[in-house]
């Protein structure tokens, strides 16, 4: 099977740039057992690990891009440095224009990141006093505000849900007031992390019908990690294979297919990353 690069280069105006971008961690290793804990109290010992080594990719304005790959293969970090969570050890990426890392208040106001694993919400409030909150954080009129809340909570169906705790929410319910509170101040990009993790199926395809609607009516550019390769399907125009911190593969799903059109694209990812070990 044949290895391809990141060498996909597109005709329209690039809103993400990312070029040689790097993360290593150091990690505590320890030994196993008591006596290796205690030793480890005194002197501990670290690896370091390359968690992103060096990828470089760009993303066209409007583009729905799945980052996937195993567990551990670099695609929530790489998320993390492009929505200014972290820092890279080298490496460059431009967003709107803007480094990410810097924080800068005209970036943050232009993105969002929805974490799967991760709400935003306060616990013991109604839904809708966070997205006050969120009204005053990004500036928002009360007529926008209003207006934009209004179309999202019918969209998503959970008008009758605003006013009451986000604890007594199921966990599906829950996830679609974390996407209106993402989406309330309309951010030109959308990262996804994991967005689904934990759903039914009906909840899954009512995010995924959502997400796609926003994208056609906004222009929402996307960028979307997942382990559910119907949400990657189902999204995504273009997919970005990561395998130990490097990029095996960029380009749209069908060329994967087409690899092999008897086996599902599951499984030919599988090989790809196997025949990189």
């Amino acid at each position: 099977m044949e290895r391809r690069l990141s060498d996909r280069k597109g005709d329209g105006m690039n809103i993400i740039e990312v070029d040689s971008l790097t993360k290593m961690y150091r990690v505590h290793q320890k030994s196993a057992g008591l006596r290796g804990s205690i030793h480890g109290l005194f002197k501990r010992k670290y690896v370091t690990v390359e968690a992103v080594n060096g990828i470089s990719f760009q993303v066209e304005a409007g583009e729905r891009v799945g980052l996937i790959g195993r567990n551990g293969a670099g695609k929530t970090t790489t998320m993390k440095m492009l929505s200014g969570l972290l820092y890279p050890d080298s490496g460059k990426a431009q967003v709107m224009g803007y480094t990410p890392w810097e924080g800068k208040r005209g970036y943050l106001a232009q993105i969002a990141l929805l974490m799967g694993q991760k709400g935003q919400l306060l616990w013991d409030i109604q839904a809708y006093d966070s997205f006050k909150l969120n009204k005053e954080i990004y500036f928002l009129k009360e007529e926008q505000f209003q207006k934009t809340l209004k179309e999202l909570a019918e969209i998503l169906e959970v008008e009758h849900l605003l006013h009451i705790p986000v604890r007594n929410l199921s966990l599906g319910e829950r996830m679609k007031m974390e996407i209106i509170a993402a989406m309330l101040h309309a951010p030109q990009i959308l990262f996804l992390d994991e967005p689904t993790i934990g759903l039914d199926i009906t909840t899954q395809k009512s995010l995924r019908r959502f997400l796609l609607e926003q994208n056609r009516k906004r222009g929402t550019t996307m960028l979307l990690t997942s382990h559910y390769m119907g949400d990657i399907v189902s999204l995504c125009s273009r997919i970005i294979l990561i395998e130990q911190g490097s990029i095996l593969f960029d380009g749209g799903i069908e060329e994967i297919r087409s690899i092999d059109e008897d086996q599902p694209i599951e499984d030919i990812i599988e090989k790809m990353c196997m025949r990189e070990k």
